[in-house]
């Protein structure tokens, strides 16, 4: 039997979030990929609280970027990201990539986290 798309992502997701937990001393950075946008969010798993969050949707990243649904913009969410993490005081987390494969916008913005500060 061979597996669609979306169960594959859903198979792929569910394995990752059992190996993955968010803590307050390292907490989970957790991405959703639609097809026009990308968000971020850096969740605490233990209040089930999330501490930051960035997205193509903002205001200030929609205006210069020509489309929100390539890998430049998935690298400034990761700066983003990264940014307002290290504000509140947070460098290590851990990285769930949402059952997406890690290529493409989800790797540019892994990437674009690492350089900005962050530690995972």
């Amino acid at each position: 039997m061979k597996l669609t798309r979306r169960e594959s992502k859903q198979r792929r997701h569910r394995r990752i979030r059992g190996k993955v937990n968010g803590s307050p001393e390292r907490p989970r950075l957790a991405i959703f990929r639609s097809n026009e946008h990308i968000y971020a969010q850096v969740i605490d798993d233990t209040k089930h609280h999330t501490l930051v969050a960035a997205s193509t949707l903002e205001p200030n990243l929609k205006s210069t970027l020509s489309s929100s649904s390539n890998c430049e913009a998935s690298a400034e969410v990761g700066k983003l990201i990264a940014v307002r993490a290290l504000e509140k005081g947070i460098t290590k987390v851990v990285f769930d990539r949402g059952g997406n494969l890690y290529h493409g916008r989800i790797q540019a913005l892994a990437e674009a986290a690492r350089e900005a500060g962050l530690d995972f």
